[in-house]
């Protein structure tokens, strides 16, 4: 994807299975745990580009959080902190090619981003 699209959608859940079985049937996702990353269920939506996973709720993380592929993570983060923004988890590795990150904007969205390929 492009710099600049959105590329995964974190939604997060008390219950895996259940949130599994919630949007599955739901909006007729896909949910799977692909290997080597047990414990957080992919979804992809039916067009088969949009997609995200179902992360655990916890007490950082209650609402949904969208990522945006950035051709580079480190630049995108010292971007948002220069217009305002702050760093609520810096870079951090995915696989070897890939990497991720979240930032608050100046109106307290956390946004990820995504850098790399899956």
């Amino acid at each position: 994807m492009p710099h600049g699209d959105i590329t995964h959608i974190d939604i997060p859940v008390s219950d895996l299975a259940a949130g599994a079985k919630f949007y599955g049937e739901l909006f007729g996702w896909q949910i799977a745990e692909v290997p080597g990353f047990e414990g957080y269920p992919m979804w992809q939506a039916p067009n088969k580009i949009s997609g995200g996973g179902l992360a655990p709720r916890d007490e950082s993380f209650t609402q949904p959080r969208s990522y945006v592929e950035v051709d580079s993570v480190d630049e995108a983060l010292a971007k948002a902190v220069e217009l305002g923004g702050t760093v609520v988890q810096g870079k951090q590795p995915i696989t070897e090619t890939s990497w991720w990150a979240f930032f608050r904007d100046p109106d307290g969205n956390v946004i990820g981003l995504y850098e790399g390929t899956t």
